[in-house]
């Protein structure tokens, strides 16, 4: 298959009528898979009503079949053709974060989106994307589309049309490339089914800024619990793993720096994530910053692209350091703990 590359300056006006905009738009009304930018990571879009697109979307990730997808809509008056009820809490939140990272649970209506998009289940995630590339995509082909991340299924999330490209050249219909994206880790994910809401994966929006808006938040067990079915995309399997092993360190960078020797001795290519204030510390094959520990969105927006980059530097293990928990640090460690599969050494 012949994958077109759409190149969109998303700071252009009128992007609807853009001929490349227009284009992309025409293959996903067709049933086709098309990647397209967010300000979180790249999406690999398909129609959501039909199982003919969902189905190319699953065959080109290699994702589970019992892996739900969020729906992109670009217009919250989309939602009254496929959701039942848009609940108080929900509303408040839309109106605080959308367009943004920030996916929301809904109770479906029965018989309109593809069973494929939802795995099955009696919910839809849903969520309108802050990017112009992507909302005037979304209002010229008209359609809900189902987008995850447009990797091979357990690879580091694309945050650049070329990423997309090293792992979907030739599987997908088309990239719109719209630059970089700018959050790097995916949207916040909560349920507004059943009373106080629920975040289900931590992201973009933070707890924080969840419960500054309609006050008490729950984090969802399953967050834990590999073995539980997931409600939404992240809960389940190995994500954004690189090809070498990666492990968490905790402790200080002299212990770090110990592991990295260790395994030097032993013959290893071994690399070290870490952030620009730590950078110039530690020796081994390659050793690759990701942001700023100060400025733990730095970090955010720069992860997957790091992961990938130890990939090119065809290192043997990757020892990592870890972040605080809290606020957007606790998306990254929840993405380093799906990527590193929990394994965690301690001093």
């Amino acid at each position: 298959m012949n994958t077109n590359v759409w190149l969109v300056d998303k700071y252009v006006d009128n992007l609807e009528n853009n001929p490349q905009v227009v284009d992309a738009a025409n293959f996903l009304s067709k049933n086709e898979v098309v990647a397209l930018p967010t300000e979180t990571v790249y999406g690999l879009g398909g129609n959501a009503e039909s199982d003919e697109a969902v189905a190319k979307i699953f065959a080109a990730k290699g994702r589970p079949g019992d892996n739900p997808l969020i729906i992109h809509i670009a217009d919250r008056n989309q939602l009254s053709r496929f959701v039942t009820e848009v609940p108080e809490t929900a509303a408040k939140l839309m109106d605080a974060f959308w367009p943004g990272p920030l996916t929301i649970i809904f109770k479906k209506k029965e018989g309109v989106l593809s069973e494929k998009a939802t795995a099955g289940l009696s919910t839809v995630a849903v969520r309108m994307p802050d990017h112009p590339v992507a909302l005037a995509l979304l209002k010229t082909c008209g359609l809900p589309i189902a987008a995850p991340s447009a990797n091979s299924s357990g690879k580091p999330s694309p945050t650049k049309a070329v990423h997309v490209l090293d792992d979907l050249n030739g599987k997908i219909a088309g990239v719109v490339d719209g630059g970089a994206t700018g959050v790097g880790v995916e949207s916040t994910v909560i349920d507004c089914t059943e009373g106080i809401p629920v975040i289900l994966r931590p992201g973009g929006v933070t707890k924080e800024q969840l419960e500054a808006v309609v006050g008490e938040v729950y984090e969802d067990a399953a967050l834990k619990d590999q073995a539980a079915r997931p409600k939404a995309p992240g809960m389940k399997y190995t994500h954004y793993a690189p090809n070498a092993p990666l492990y968490m360190v905790a402790g200080p960078k002299e212990f770090l720096q110990k592991l990295v020797t260790e395994k030097v001795q032993e013959g290893l290519r071994v690399g070290v994530l870490t952030t620009e204030e730590n950078n110039q510390f530690y020796h081994a094959d390659l050793v690759l910053s990701c942001g700023r520990r100060t400025e733990l969105e730095t970090v955010a927006a720069a992860l997957y692209d790091t992961l990938r980059s130890f990939n090119q530097g065809k290192v043997e293990i990757i020892f990592s350091e870890v972040f605080p928990n809290e606020g957007v640090g606790h998306a990254i460690m929840n993405r380093l703990q799906k990527a590193a599969g929990n394994k965690l050494i301690s001093e």
